[in-house]
């Protein structure tokens, strides 16, 4: 299992590996949550994935797409600051350098059924493992997201707890909050132990895949 990290200025060398993973975010967000998102056939693509993003993938051993998540900027638009402002209880969304913002965190639960040492899926260890690395590579000192109170138990279980913007509200079926994860090297080697994995994650898509 690897993460591999595209960004935009790799996008047109990528366009079937970047298909396989709009289409696991159709079967993900549309299919099984039932989640009111836009898609095109059976690939789930929005307008943030126009500004500039970057996308963290994790594959199986088998090559196959099996997790993602989109980083983009806060200093542009972003799903916080201009769809889900209503969970930031009238303060301010970040808008800084040094602040990236994730969304559209998914895996493939059907293919992706190995656990990590703490019982978390280990796909999912993986992709908050790359976050952190991600992170670290940009020197940002947090992410900023919007997630579920599920995901937010599986934070904390996994060693890199959300710190709450505010309390959450209810958004059609989803019981939704707005939170920093942020850099921490004591979370991210955390991370590498219940993942089973000795360092690294993330790789470049031109640098070549590698194992974890």
């Amino acid at each position: 299992m690897y993460a591999i990290a595209i960004d935009r200025r790799q996008v047109g060398q990528h366009l079937n590996l970047l298909t396989e993973m709009f289409r696991l975010r159709r079967r993900v967000f549309r299919d099984r949550l039932e989640w009111n998102v836009s898609a095109c056939g059976d690939l789930e693509i929005d307008i943030y994935d126009a500004v500039e993003p970057t996308y963290l993938v994790v594959f199986s051993q088998q090559n196959d797409v099996i997790g993602c998540v989109r980083l983009l900027p806060t200093t542009g638009p972003n799903m916080l600051a201009d769809t889900f402002s209503v969970l930031l209880a009238e303060r301010e969304a970040p808008r800084d350098a040094a602040v990236l913002e994730s969304s559209r965190f998914c895996i493939d639960t059907k293919r992706a059924t190995e656990l990590g040492r703490n019982g978390l899926n280990r796909a999912t260890l993986i992709l908050f493992a790359a976050m952190l690395e991600a992170m670290q590579a940009r020197s940002a000192r947090s992410i900023v997201t919007v997630t579920d109170t599920v995901m937010e138990r599986i934070l904390r279980r996994a060693g890199w707890p959300l710190e709450r913007l505010a309390p959450p509200q209810q958004i059609g079926e989803t019981n939704a909050v707005a939170g920093f994860l942020h850099n921490s090297e004591s979370a991210l080697q955390k991370l590498y132990s219940y993942a089973n994995c000795d360092g690294p994650v993330l790789g470049t898509a031109d640098a070549g895949r590698h194992a974890a």
